[in-house]
C-alpha cells in the first residue's frame, strides 16, 4: 500500500508540473508573438503617420494594445511615453531591448518593474530615427497560471483519491492471498506436509503458490523416502552384533541400536550426555577426537563392562558429532592369548633340552673319537639341526613378545643416518667375506659429501635403536642369503609424509610377484629347500614386520625378476 501511495503521488506531481509548465510556456510564447506583431505595427505607424504627434500615437496605441508605449531617439532619449512624462524619464539607451532595437534587431526582455513591482514583457523594434517599445504586464498571466494550477491540483486530488481506493482494494486482495500462502507455508514448516494452497490464478502470486505446492509435494515424497531409509537403517543396525551409538557435537546421545541398549546395564539415555551412558575414558576420548579432528579414531575400551574388551571405532558425522562402533574382542583376545601362551610355553619347554643336546654334541666333537669317521658326521648333523631349532625357538619367543606387546621399546629421537651407519658397520665385514659390497646409497656415485648431506637433511625418527637394528639385521641377512648373486647391497633412506622410509636393496635374482603379498607371514618361504639349507627359520620378516608396526610404521617389499629386491619400511618422524 505504501508503494502504491508513493507511485500515485509521484505520478500526480509529475503530471501537474509537466502540464502546468507546458501550458504556461505556451501562453507566454503566444503573448510574445502577439506583442511583437503589435510592436511592429506601432513602428510602422510611427514612420508613416505625419498627422499625429508622437505623444498622441503613443497614447492611442497604448490604449488599443493594452500595453505601455515608449518611443526613443537613437541616443536613448525618450521622445514619447503612454504613461509617463518623457521629460522626467531617464535615458533608455542601456535597456536590453532598446540596445537590440538600435542595433537593427527585435529586442525582447522580461523583468520586474522597479516602479510598480510587477513583471513586464518588453519588446522593441527599430524605426527611422530611433526605436519603439511595448511593455506588457505579466500579472494577468500569473493570475491565469495560478488558476490553472489550482484546477490541476483539484483534478490530481480527485484522481489520487480514486487511484487510492483502487490501490487499497488491490492491496487488500493481494494481502489476503499472500496471508493464505504464508499460513500454508507455516503449516508446512511445522511438519504438515499435506497442506496445500490451491491457488487457481496464474498471475505472479498464483505461480508462487503453485511453486510452493509443488515443493511441498516433493518434500513430502522425499521425507517418506527418508523415513523408509531410516527405518531400514535402524533395522540393519539393530540386527548387528556390534553396538552402535551416535553422539551430537555437544556430547549428547542422539541414537543407539539395540545391542548398545543391552550392553549398558542402565540402558542408553537419549538426549543426555554420553558420559551418563558410557564412562570409559578411552571411548570418550576417541569420540571427542573424531568429532574435533573430523577423522576416524580407534581405541580399546576395557571398563565399559567388567571383564570385557571392546574395539572402539569412532567416525565423524557431518553435523559435527561422531558415531562409534563397539566390537566385543573378549573372546578374540582370549583365543589370541591362548595361542601366544602356547607358543611361549612350547618354546620355553623346548629350549632347555635343545641347549643340552647342543652342549653335549659340542663336547663329543671336541673329544678324541676320530677312529669312527661317521661319528663326527652324525654329531655335526645333530649340532646343525639343534642350532637351527634353537634359533627357531628364540625367534618364536621374540615374535610372541613383540606381538603381545610384552616387549617394551625404548623409543627416542634418532637421526636416520645413525641407524644406517650402525647397520653398515655391523655387516660390512660379513658382506666382504661373502664377496658383496655393502654401502649406503649415494646421491652421486663416489660423492660421499653429497650422500652425507642427503642423509643429514632427513628429520629424526622415533625408534628403539636395538629393535630397528634387528630389523636391519633380518633384512640384510636375507639380502646376503638370497641376493648375493648381484654382488652389491644398498642401504638408504628418503623422506615420506610425516615419516622417513628406509630400504635395503639387493641386485640378485628377485622374487616372483605372486609371493610378495605373503613374504611377511610366519614360516612363509619362497624356496623352502634353499631356506632350510641356509638355516633360516622363516620368522625373520615376521619379526621385522611386528617391530616396525609397534613403532607406528609399515613395511613392504618390491621386486623384479633378474633385477633384485627392495625391502622398505617407514618410521614416524620425531
Amino acid at each position: 500500500m505504501a508503494a502504491f501511495l508513493v507511485v500515485i503521488l509521484a505520478a500526480a506531481v509529475t503530471f501537474d508540473v509537466m502540464i502546468g509548465g507546458a501550458w504556461q510556456a505556451s501562453l507566454r510564447t503566444e503573448i510574445e508573438r502577439n506583442l511583437t506583431q503589435k510592436t511592429q505595427l506601432l513602428g510602422h505607424r510611427v514612420e508613416t503617420d505625419r498627422t499625429h504627434s508622437l505623444a498622441d500615437i503613443a497614447a492611442q496605441e497604448g490604449q488599443s494594445a493594452g500595453a505601455r508605449v515608449t518611443i526613443i531617439d537613437p541616443t536613448g532619449k525618450v521622445l514619447a511615453d503612454s504613461e509617463a512624462n518623457p521629460v522626467r524619464m531617464e535615458n533608455h539607451a542601456t535597456r536590453p531591448e532598446f540596445v537590440a532595437a538600435l542595433a537593427g534587431k527585435i529586442g525582447v526582455n522580461e523583468r520586474r518593474s522597479a516602479t510598480i513591482g510587477i513583471p513586464f514583457l518588453y519588446i522593441a523594434v527599430p524605426v527611422s530615427g530611433g526605436a519603439v517599445r511595448l511593455a506588457y504586464p505579466l500579472s494577468d498571466v500569473e493570475a491565469v497560471a495560478a488558476q490553472v494550477r489550482h484546477r490541476l491540483a483539484l483534478a490530481s486530488g480527485l484522481a489520487f483519491l480514486f487511484a487510492l481506493i483502487v490501490a487499497a482494494a488491490a492491496a487488500h486482495w493481494s494481502a489476503r492471498r499472500l496471508e493464505r500462502i504464508v499460513d500454508v507455508a507455516a503449516r508446512i514448516a511445522e511438519g504438515d506436509l499435506h497442506a496445500r494452497i490451491k491457488e487457481p490464478s496464474q498471475d505472479e502470486i498464483g505461480r508462487v503458490a503453485s511453486a510452493i505446492d509443488k515443493t511441498a509435494r516433493q518434500v513430502e515424497q522425499s521425507f517418506a523416502a527418508v523415513r523408509s531409509s531410516q527405518h531400514q537403517l535402524e533395522t540393519l543396525l539393530n540386527s548387528m552384533q556390534d553396538a552402535v551409538i551416535a553422539v551430537s557435537a555437544d556430547g549428547l546421545v542422539q541414537w543407539a541400536n539395540q545391542p548398545m541398549n543391552r550392553l549398558v546395564p542402565q540402558g542408553t539415555r537419549l538426549q543426555q550426555p554420553v558420559v551418563e551412558t558410557i564412562r570409559d575414558p578411552d571411548f570418550l576420548a576417541s569420540v571427542k577426537q573424531a568429532a574435533n579432528t573430523h577423522a576416524v579414531k580407534t581405541a580399546r575400551a576395557t571398563s565399559i563392562v567388567y571383564g570385557r574388551v571392546f574395539d572402539v571405532t569412532a567416525a565423524p558425522l557431518p553435523d559435527g558429532g561422531a558415531v562409534a562402533v563397539l566390537r566385543d574382542l573378549t573372546e578374540t583376545e582370549r583365543v589370541e592369548k591362548t595361542r601366544r601362551d602356547f607358543i611361549a610355553n612350547v618354546s620355553h619347554e623346548l629350549r632347555t633340552p635343545l641347549t643340552s643336546i647342543q652342549g653335549y654334541t659340542e663336547t663329543l666333537l671336541d673329544s678324541t673319537l676320530d677312529n669312527v669317521a661317521s661319528t663326527r658326521e652324525f654329531l655335526e648333523i645333530i649340532r646343525k639341526n639343534s642350532s637351527r631349532m634353537s634359533r627357531l625357538t628364540e625367534d618364536l619367543l621374540t615374535l610372541a613378545r613383540v606381538e603381545s606387546g610384552e616387549t617394551r621399546f625404548d623409543v627416542e629421537s634418532v637421526p636416520p643416518a645413525e641407524l644406517l651407519h650402525d647397520a653398515e658397520e655391523s655387516f660390512r665385514e660379513i658382506a666382504r667375506t661373502h664377496g658383496i659390497d655393502l654401502q649406503i646409497q649415494d646421491l652421486k656415485p663416489g660423492d660421499s659429501s653429497a650422500r652425507d648431506f642427503l642423509i643429514q637433511s632427513l628429520p629424526p625418527v622415533l625408534a628403539d635403536r636395538e629393535a630397528i637394528h634387528q630389523v636391519f639385521s633380518n633384512l640384510i641377512d636375507n639380502a646376503l642369503k638370497y641376493g648375493a648373486s648381484g654382488g652389491r647391497i644398498v642401504l638408504g633412506a628418503r623422506s615420506a609424509p610425516h615419516a622417513v622410509e628406509f630400504f635395503v636393496q639387493d641386485f640378485g635374482a628377485g622374487i616372483p610377484s605372486e609371493h610378495l603379498a605373503r613374504l611377511f607371514e610366519r614360516f612363509y618361504r619362497v624356496d623352502k629347500a634353499r631356506s632350510r639349507e641356509s638355516g633360516g627359520t622363516g620368522l625373520g620378516l615376521a619379526i621385522a614386520k611386528h617391530i616396525v608396526m609397534a613403532h607406528g610404521g609399515s613395511i613392504r617389499a618390491e621386486s623384479e625378476l633378474a633385477h633384485g629386491s627392495t625391502f622398505l619400511f617407514t618410521l614416524p618422524s620425531a
